[in-house]
């Protein structure tokens, strides 16, 4: 695959506030944007051919899983402790805020439930929709939940409990929002946030499940994959086209490739996370190797 030039200029949304407005309010931050992104380290991960999601499950363990089926947990040595097959391609997951394991069954049409005893249980049927994406609310609890059936898109919220408590598929002028919602988290401001490969942009609404904004990336087509939040509120997405990991802020302001081939050397990011140490964790397609950034001082 040909590797697009790196774009100098930015675009911004209409909602983008201005640069001295940024910067006023991240002083008011007990953390700042560090002048370069260190390398903390990196390993290769046992029992799966490629990093496709990532979810943090403790201090010291990772969930990992790829695009043929394969789910391990692992420590950040790169050491196996367990193994979960799983079926639907990717498994995409989350860890909720009691540590237990939900993951997507995209053939079977269910949201499975491992808990601290490694019983595994269907916790949701889905019906109609196969599940793609998912993501446990650090902030309530709440399952948020992209699925896909006949050519439509939604994303759906659920409660601890599994009782589904809202979907959002249209905008206020009743078009659709959602092609492949195939990565979703959700913001600090409670915005929630999805990757979507197919229609080259991440989708942004509020809480409500009213449309913020939809980012289309800088110059060049658009390939958004994984995607998550830090603690300063910035939306941070894999853009698989450019080699680029993208930082924008909450209102869609676009801040800089905080990773690109140049400087970092990453191809094809694909996944991440970011710990409680503001630890960045990158996987890519075509191998398994993780890597993990400092990027917050």
């Amino acid at each position: 695959m040909e590797i697009p030039p790196i774009a100098t200029s930015m675009k911004s949304c209409s909602e983008g506030i201005k640069q001295d407005e940024r910067l006023e309010s991240d002083k008011k931050q007990t953390l700042s944007l560090s002048a370069s992104v260190t390398k903390v380290r990196e390993f290769n991960v046992p029992g799966v051919d490629d990093v496709y999601h990532v979810s943090l499950d403790q201090p010291d363990r990772l969930w990992i899983s790829d695009s043929k089926d394969n789910l391990i947990q692992t420590d950040l040595q790169g050491n196996m402790i367990q193994k979960i097959e799983t079926s639907g391609g990717h498994g995409y997951h989350t860890v909720t805020q009691g540590r237990d394991l939900i993951f997507t069954d995209k053939d079977k049409k269910v949201i499975n439930r491992i808990a601290q005893d490694n019983n595994i249980t269907e916790f949701i049927k889905t019906g109609d929709w196969k599940p793609l994406s998912i993501h446990s609310s650090h902030i309530n609890g709440d399952l948020l939940v992209g699925m896909i059936k006949d050519g439509e898109a939604k994303v759906t919220r659920y409660n601890k409990t599994g009782k589904e408590l809202q979907n959002i598929q249209r905008d206020n002028k009743g078009q659709e929002l959602y092609c492949a919602p195939h990565y979703i988290t959700e913001n600090s401001n409670g915005d929630i946030c999805t990757s979507d490969i197919n229609k080259e942009a991440v989708v942004v609404v509020n809480k409500s499940g009213q449309h913020r904004f939809s980012y289309t990336g800088q110059e060049f087509r658009f390939g958004p994959y994984g995607i998550c939040t830090d603690v300063l509120g910035h939306i941070l997405v894999c853009d698989e086209l450019s080699n680029t990991v993208q930082r924008l802020d909450q209102d869609c302001q676009f801040w800089s490739f905080l990773l690109n081939p140049q400087k970092q050397g990453v191809m094809f990011p694909c996944s991440f996370c970011v710990d409680d140490e503001n630890n960045l964790y990158v996987g890519q397609r075509y191998n398994n190797t993780l890597t993990v950034y400092k990027y917050l001082q």
